[in-house]
């Protein structure tokens, strides 16, 4: 049988053809005449996209790269921070915050859900410099209500709020200079199309002022440094010219998208992600799994707790060694317990009728229980009538 390679991950996801070519065919160098257009145009479309006032930069590194710039830049030794964490990417904050000195603070929740406000209000004291939160948490499948907590932390005018969007931008709605969030991270290997490779983020003028009085060592990642490059159109330090390239081109689809209009297209990009996700969780209950975060899902990704008695590990081979597909198996010690379907990048219904088909195969084969072939892809497409779009 013939097997595509398809990838339903949370990152990587499946590239838009456009930026392949692009990226493929651009062999620029960084500091010249025509690189400098193409950094000026990607510089100006990341800030419709992420939909901001705010200074942008793209930074050569994965997420993680400006997650931990936003601590370094930030931050003193020994400043107390708060960290919002209900996963393994809230524990990766905790444990950069650590690594720079900081007296960390947290607000916890068990996997797979979201946090109390409450117990985070009563956590946000005047000493507290940062809160670091995520919008998606893509370990678990759940989403936070990122307004709410800024709502909090703006109660608190010398407090920063930092959220890492690397799965949340381009798959649900932020509204970043109207909530004051003072940092917000993207990632391209996300809803942008693109491989892995590039972090963007917005940055308010109370973080820049922060960053002139904090001591905490920086060097490849002083954001100050890439801000005054970036007036110049230019890099701080050799960018990958190439994946700049291909999220250009990535920009211009989503302004397609818009008929012309980029924030309209990012808007679309997220309606196909909640479109997608509803449509996944409904295949997911027919099949009678039960879905990792059921009060806080998150449009770029579902996860699912393995089926009694079955090993997540298992459900994951098999569909990369039957169908060619790859999804997402728990991380640490979520191994095992739960499987991770992504509908973000280059995605759509098709591509979710797909997965939920094989998903019925799948479990057929791996649990031994009787599955009724098409009960999944049906509810999905109830799923898909009952929203009403098309």
């Amino acid at each position: 049988m013939l097997k595509k390679n398809r990838l339903f991950t949370p990152g990587p996801t499946p590239l838009l053809p456009a930026a392949q070519i692009a990226m493929a065919s651009y062999g620029a160098h960084h500091r010249t005449a025509e690189f400098r257009a193409l950094f000026t145009r990607v510089l100006a479309d990341v800030k419709e996209f992420i939909g901001t006032q705010n200074d942008v930069l793209v930074l050569t590194s994965s997420g993680t790269g400006f997650m931990e710039a936003s601590v370094s830049n930030l931050t003193s030794p020994g400043d107390r921070v708060l960290v919002l964490t209900a996963g393994k990417f809230g524990e990766r904050w905790t444990a950069l915050a650590k690594a720079f000195g900081c007296v960390v603070e947290t607000v916890t929740a068990p996997y797979g859900e979201t946090f109390s406000l409450d117990e985070v209000g009563r956590k946000l004291t005047p000493e507290i410099r940062c809160v670091y939160v995520q919008a998606t948490e893509s370990s678990t499948g759940a989403r936070h209500d990122v307004e709410a907590i800024a709502k909090l932390v703006r109660a608190l005018p010398d407090t920063l709020l930092i959220v890492d969007g690397i799965t949340g931008l381009g798959t649900t709605h932020l509204d970043v200079d109207a909530w004051g969030i003072d940092v917000i991270i993207g990632g391209s290997q996300k809803a942008l199309m693109i491989p892995p490779g590039l972090a963007y983020g917005a940055i308010s003028e109370r973080a820049w002022q922060r960053m002139e009085t904090t001591k905490s060592p920086r060097f490849y990642f002083d954001l100050r440094k890439e801000r005054k490059s970036a007036a110049k159109a230019e890099t701080a330090y050799t960018p990958a010219t190439s994946l700049f390239a291909g999220l250009a081109a990535a920009l211009d689809y989503v302004r397609q998208l818009g008929e012309g209009n980029l924030a309209a297209g990012r808007d679309t990009l997220i309606a196909n992600a909640e479109l997608c996700a509803a449509m996944t969780r409904a295949g997911v209950e027919a099949l009678g799994l039960k879905l990792f975060a059921p009060k806080s899902p998150a449009a770029a990704l579902t996860a699912v707790t393995a089926p009694t008695g079955a090993d997540s590990t298992t459900i994951c081979k098999r569909f990369r060694e039957q169908f060619g597909a790859v999804v997402a198996n728990g991380q640490a010690e979520m191994k095992g317990q739960l499987f991770r379907i992504a509908h973000i990048g280059y995605y759509d219904y098709l591509d979710t009728v797909g997965v939920l088909a094989a998903l019925e195969q799948v479990i057929a084969e791996t649990t031994g229980q009787a599955v009724e072939f098409g009960c999944a892809v049906r509810a999905a497409q109830e799923a898909y009538k009952s929203l009403g779009l098309r």
